[in-house]
């Protein structure tokens, strides 16, 4: 992908993300992605880019963090031809998995991956649709790496780059890329 044509998409993708002011609750402004979804000249431009991240990148796995996460990994699986792993939320998961613990800004969560999905030799590629904080993101590369698999790097739709999170996934990333196609 060319410089122009990333810029181009990074406007697409933009021009398709509306602001939706105090909500969940005052002050926060949320990006809907919905519209996003809902075009499918911007959805497809969306999963062609992550697509050409994974072959760059030498994927042979996707996960997706829950939830939005699954809607955009999903179709870049398809369309580069590898697998497709869904990380949750705990407790979500049926037989055996592997689960992570992390840090919120009031507390803790849990993720889970089933434990067979991902195995040595697995170059894994997480996608989620925005890197915040780097929580999630931060024990799903933990969680690859507990399966015995490869990062092959992180990509994210948007990158809410005044919370920090790419500091945070710095050392966890251990030298693989993170790649935002839109950064506020």
């Amino acid at each position: 992908m060319t410089a122009d044509s990333r810029a181009d998409t990074r406007e697409l993708l933009l021009s398709r993300i509306r602001d939706v002011p105090d909500h969940p609750k005052p002050g926060v402004m949320f990006k809907d992605i919905t519209p996003l979804l809902a075009d499918p000249l911007a959805f497809a431009a969306l999963t062609g880019a992550f697509a050409d991240l994974c072959a760059g990148f030498g994927a042979t796995k996707i996960v997706g963090l829950e939830a939005r996460g699954f809607i955009l990994a999903a179709p870049v699986a398809v369309s580069a031809q590898i697998g497709f792993v869904p990380v949750r939320k705990a407790g979500k998961l049926p037989g055996a998995t592997l689960r992570q613990a992390y840090e919120l800004e009031y507390g803790t969560a849990e993720i889970e991956v089933h434990a067979e999905d991902l195995a040595p030799g697995d170059r894994v590629m997480v996608i989620d649709d925005v890197l915040a904080t780097g929580g999630t993101a931060e024990a799903s590369l933990e969680l690859i790496r507990r399966a015995g698999a490869d990062v092959a790097g992180v990509a994210v739709l948007m990158e809410l780059g005044f919370l920090a999170g790419r500091a945070r996934l710095e050392a966890a990333l251990r030298g693989a890329p993170l790649e935002a196609l839109i950064t506020l």
